[in-house]
């Protein structure tokens, strides 16, 4: 069996290119556990390298920057089984007023569109924390501006079974599967500028079912399958700020604590099967770069 990992930043985006490794060695290194040879795009135009490579795979995985992620994600959908996120879902995550406004209709809290006093500004289609700042300043076009919201910032990492594409065959109704709660280490800078700096997991939480039952939510309601980072604000309420339709860095703490392979877990999912829960035997601390050390 074939596996294409088809990781933009590594070749594309020199800031993002150390996570971008780190998930890719991960995922790599799992997927060849479970059996699968791993062929993956290198230098050159990365969506061409998806279509040569793809029909000769069984299964695809893309893991690009949100605004790229559903181009990818449809040209590998034309001639592989996707294990990720459908390209319709991954293109509404990608626009984050979009994503805003349709959990806030189904009754999801959300931090709210503000035009005045110190908020945070962030593009409406970006990856992470970059372009993300704490300002009073005017956004501009192509930005959103939204209420800061104190609180303990955590991600919920999520697989979602299968939900559109082979739906006759693979749709079972499985609930998303919980991996882990994460804690989010944040920076903010002197200039208002957020920096991700990385995470600890699993994390436990006196709020746990309230935090998982609205990522659950978060999930279900945009239609997400495959792996999903939810990131959360918990104070009054547990807010939702942003949705991320892919892997994301903590799979590099996830998978070093977990039973079993995540390969297996997320081609599973992509056929509506998978285990009911995940044990983790430890608990570690990662960095941005996705080096990992006990806690």
């Amino acid at each position: 069996m074939r596996a294409l990992l088809a990781e933009y930043a590594r070749y594309h985006d020199p800031v993002l290119a150390p996570e971008g490794e780190a998930m890719y060695s991960v995922l790599k290194a799992s997927f060849r556990a479970t059996g699968f040879e791993v062929v993956s795009p290198e230098e050159g135009d990365f969506a061409s390298e998806i279509r040569r490579l793809a029909p000769v795979c069984d299964i695809g995985l893309v893991i690009a920057p949100d605004h790229l992620l559903p181009g990818f994600t449809r040209t590998l959908e034309e001639t592989t089984h996707n294990i990720g996120c459908g390209s319709m879902s991954a293109a509404v995550c990608a626009n984050k007023r979009l994503t805003g406004r349709t959990l806030a209709a189904h009754g999801i809290a959300v931090p709210d569109e503000v035009e005045t006093g110190l908020r945070v500004i962030k593009p409406v289609s970006g990856c992470g924390s970059q372009g993300v700042v704490l300002s009073d300043r005017k956004a501009l076009d192509g930005e959103i501006s939204q209420k800061y919201i104190e609180g303990e910032h955590l991600s919920v990492s999520l697989v979602g079974s299968r939900v559109v594409g082979n739906v006759c065959e693979y749709y079972t109704g499985k609930t998303p599967l919980l991996l882990a709660i994460n804690r989010q280490y944040i920076e903010l800078t002197p200039d208002g500028k957020f920096r991700y700096q990385g995470g600890e997991t699993p994390v436990d939480h006196d709020r746990k079912d309230e935090i998982v039952k609205t990522a659950i939510s978060v999930v279900n309601v945009l239609g997400c399958q495959g792996y999903t980072g939810v990131d959360v604000v918990v104070a009054d309420k547990v807010y939702v700020v942003d949705v991320n339709p892919r892997i994301t860095t903590s799979i590099v703490g996830i998978a070093a604590c977990i039973e079993g392979e995540i390969a297996e877990i997320l081609v599973s999912a992509s056929r509506g099967g998978g285990p009911e829960a995940v044990k983790a035997n430890r608990r570690v601390r990662y960095d941005h770069a996705g080096r990992v050390r006990p806690v």
